[in-house]
């Protein structure tokens, strides 16, 4: 059988394919107008974020029986007409979850202390000491929206560094992490909390969730940080709450459009770091990516 890798994935989980006995068709480097050809004959595909999995690619593989995703969210995967056609969809939700959450608090950090402002008017030859007078995390408290793998490590992590953390989730139950209070509302996260974090899925449930009405009802002077996905928060919300000050600064690795066309709007505030979705992108989060995605492409072929 044959496996198209359309994403660069770790060279451990390329070679635990070869080992299994299929053919390999390293196509990352490949324009993706030629991925219709390529996959005609192929028997799986991996991908990572790069690739789009649409209808029409699918209809392009007769041969399709499992569509690999190296990471999490399946939002570049076509998952209800891969059903429909009885392809598997598998990905590897936990492989990077310390790396996300990780990032998660370092742009709390960044933009608690205005590294990013802080890097840049350096770099201009400034010394803007006095207006970077930042606050800390500790005794803080965080509200995570959202609490699966990502969440949870991020809750980890903030109560290790002294913070208190809540969280709001769809379902009521206990997270099962000692000193994590669920609350009943995202209303009442967001009066209560000095830093917002968010870790939900982009769905039409969560598209624009956190907009000009919830930024209004959150404490003045919060900090709020998006490793999730683009469309979650309204970036046009966001900006005219951190430009007034309602939002003290903010952390932001995804965006609605990506790459943005020209310089994003919210590169143009002293108070926001960014990055260019990145929270996966970690040595070891893409090597365990690599190989959990090879591991379960394989299982899924012989099944």
């Amino acid at each position: 059988m044959k496996v198209l890798i359309a994403d660069k994935i770790a060279k451990e989980g390329i070679e635990k394919l070869k080992n299994a006995g299929f053919e390999v068709v390293e196509a990352w480097e490949a324009p993706k107008e030629q991925l219709p050809g390529l996959i005609k004959d192929c028997d799986a595909i991996i991908v990572r974020s790069a690739t789009k999995v649409t209808k029409a690619l699918i209809d392009a593989a007769p041969k399709l029986k499992v569509i690999g995703r190296a990471g999490v969210g399946l939002d570049n995967v076509d998952a209800e007409h891969a059903k429909a056609k009885g392809i598997k969809v598998v990905n590897t939700p936990e492989a990077t979850s310390r790396s996300v959450a990780e990032l998660a608090i370092g742009l709390m950090i960044a933009a608690a202390r205005g590294i990013g402002y802080g890097t840049a008017t350096m770099a201009a030859g400034k010394w803007e000491k006095k207006a970077l007078e930042g606050v800390e995390l500790g005794g803080k408290t965080l509200g995570l929206i959202g609490i699966g793998r990502i969440g949870s490590e991020t809750a980890k992590l903030a109560l290790a560094m002294g913070m208190k953390v809540i969280a709001f989730r769809k379902s009521a139950r206990d997270t099962g992490i000692p000193g994590v209070t669920v609350v009943s509302s995202l209303d009442e996260l967001l009066a209560s909390a000095d830093f917002i974090s968010i870790h939900v899925p982009l769905s039409p449930e969560t598209k624009n969730m956190i907009g000009a009405k919830e930024l209004a009802k959150c404490k003045d002077g919060v900090i709020i940080v998006n490793c999730a996905r683009g469309g979650i928060v309204d970036e046009d919300a966001l900006y005219e709450a951190l430009r007034r000050g309602k939002v003290r600064a903010a952390g932001i690795d995804v965006y609605a459009e990506e790459p943005p066309v020209g310089i994003h709007k919210l590169a143009t505030l002293p108070n926001v770091a960014l990055t260019p979705h990145i929270g996966a992108q970690t040595h070891e989060g893409q090597q365990r990516a690599g190989v959990q995605i090879a591991e379960r492409v394989i299982e899924a072929l012989r099944s």
